[in-house]
């Protein structure tokens, strides 16, 4: 099938790299000429292991370009693909302007001669409701009638964690399709051909809702670790044993991930998506106690680890933060906590130096250049490479995540200079 991607985010440039590598064909859609070029080269525009291996085999086979011609992308089009961002907006609710761009953009260009319906496929978080009462309006504004004869449209919410995302793709915890009636999709069924995972056809309300739950989920479970972490550790008590035998209950307390004490949950879906949700129970006059305190929580938390870090320190003390990225091995910045810890550093009159081999200035873009910029505008001075951080003297070494297990340890280095926030023991 020929598939046109709009958005070469995380989401977009992996679902590209992989419907390739099954033999489609992959026309990618973005505003940004970085990405495009990218694209065009056969290399990936975002950090995510595995993912330059698939666009080159994809370009040298044919099948990946990039364009900003929508009309040219569409053209004999079996689907159309949204993944752009849906950012947290003032109030928490997720700004949907760029859906409403990307989608009043499809209907313009849409080839009035199609002998087959668009299936039009969203991806990307958005409140239920949205493909009923912003997206299907916006299509019949321009299409008129015919809409509902050149448009299937289809809420298809992905499931990938980013560092893994490939293997997620092909190996996903299911696959939701949102359709209106829950009629499902002969088309998605072609897409997922060849893909084991638990299906399920539901309606484009009940689809939109999932990822809200997914992402809640995720994030109550990391701030209820966290909480009973800190209990544990104020008590002197082992966090680390008490959550072992926690974990060890699979048959009630149903699942390991996320579900250790540790690092305060962020990137790009858990902060923005628990947010949208409070503002969707605000906005019904629903009571979500639990849900309300979730960004608090996590906030403390960060709060929390700040302390622990610089416990014992004076102002002016030299510090190496390992890990800056809201994941190991990507690039990906957007409410990555690591960032907060190393701004709340610096308010405290510490000296810090980053070590991040992922982490290049001059190639963040997008929303992620943007929240580096606000929250950290010197990002470039601060960045050590491998050399230095194995041989400089700091007063502390912060760990955020297990990068700290590429560095070797330098000889004589007390322990009790490590911090290791990825885990409370």
């Amino acid at each position: 099938m020929k598939i046109a991607i709009f958005g070469l985010g995380y989401v977009g440039s992996t679902a590209a790299g992989c419907l390739a590598s099954q033999g489609h064909t992959i026309v990618g859609v973005d505003i940004a000429q970085s990405k495009i070029d990218a694209f065009n080269a056969g290399q990936s525009p975002v950090h995510e292991a595995g993912l330059d291996d698939l666009l080159a085999s994809g370009h040298q086979g044919s099948l990946i370009k990039a364009t900003q011609d929508v009309a040219s992308a569409l053209a004999d089009a079996d689907i159309a693909m949204v993944c752009v961002g849906t950012p947290s907006g003032p109030d928490g609710a997720h700004d949907m302007s760029h859906i409403v761009n990307v989608t009043r953009s499809i209907a313009k260009n849409l080839p009035a001669d199609r002998k087959a319906a668009l299936t039009l496929v969203y991806r990307s978080t958005m409140r239920p409701g949205s493909c009923e009462n912003i997206i299907w309006p916006l299509l019949k504004d321009e299409l008129g009638e015919a809409a509902s004869a050149q448009i299937e449209l289809v809420y298809n919410p992905e499931f990938l964690r980013e560092a893994s995302a490939i293997e997620d793709y092909f190996n996903p915890p299911k696959i939701v399709i949102g359709t209106g009636g829950a009629a499902g999709s002969e088309t998605m069924n072609r897409l997922y051909a060849g893909i084991e995972a638990p299906r399920f056809d539901v309606g484009l309300h009940e689809a939109e809702m999932t990822k809200f739950v997914d992402n809640s989920w995720h994030a109550t479970k990391v701030a209820f670790a966290n909480e009973i972490g800190r209990i544990c550790e104020q008590l002197g008590v082992s966090a680390q044993q008490v959550n072992e035998v926690f974990l060890a209950d699979t048959k009630l307390n149903i699942s390991t991930h996320y579900l250790r004490p540790g690092g305060a949950f962020g990137g790009s879906c858990l902060p923005k998506d628990v947010r949208a949700l409070q503002n969707i129970a605000s906005d019904i006059g629903a009571q979500t106690h639990l849900v309300d305190a979730l960004i608090r929580s996590n906030e403390a938390h960060k709060h929390h680890q700040f302390t622990q870090a610089t416990k014992g320190l004076q102002r002016g003390a030299k510090l190496l933060v390992v890990g800056l990225a809201f994941k190991q091995g990507t690039d990906d910045l957007r409410e990555s906590p690591a960032l907060d810890l190393v701004r709340k550093l610096l308010d405290a009159g510490m000296r810090v130096e980053i070590y991040d081999p992922q982490i290049e200035p001059e190639n963040l873009i997008g929303q992620n250049l943007g929240y580096a910029r606000a929250l950290l505008p010197g990002i470039g001075d601060m960045l050590v490479n491998a050399a230095t951080a194995q041989t400089a003297n700091y007063d502390r070494i912060i760990a955020t995540n297990r990068l700290i297990d590429t560095l070797d340890q330098v000889e004589g280095t007390d322990a009790d200079l490590i911090v290791d926030l990825s885990t409370i023991v």
